[in-house]
């Protein structure tokens, strides 16, 4: 089996995210030694706003202030307290702790969406 230069460009793409994403517990840790759980947050949405405010510049796509809303919704609700939760979690035991619970969290949503939506 060979790999086309897209495949192996999707497998690298791939690994660097789960290589950040890997490495957030550990370094949200390291920064609970003198930061609180709310200051990372608004440091992370800080840098998050910045890139995406450079990347939405060379857009020509403009969303209506309904679409503004909806977003800022899922943002807050969605983002934030998964990331506020996950820092005080941070606090309290292990970054393996938390990343293994993290990780099964969308099991338990699975199970959860086919025992209460059917």
């Amino acid at each position: 089996m060979t790999l086309t230069n897209s495949n192996t460009t999707a497998h690298l793409a791939a690994f660097l995210t789960i290589l950040c994403w890997g490495t957030t517990f550990v370094s949200t840790k390291v920064l609970l030694q003198g930061f609180t759980p709310v200051q990372i947050l608004l440091i992370r949405f800080c840098i998050g706003l910045a890139a995406l405010y450079f990347l939405s510049a060379k857009s020509t796509y403009q969303l209506i202030r309904r679409q503004n809303v909806y977003l800022a919704s899922a943002g807050f609700l969605g983002i934030c307290l998964y990331y506020l939760l996950e820092n005080i979690a941070l606090t309290y035991t292990q970054a393996s702790n938390v990343g293994v619970i993290m990780s099964v969290s969308p099991f338990f949503t699975a199970i959860f969406s086919c025992v209460l939506l059917t």
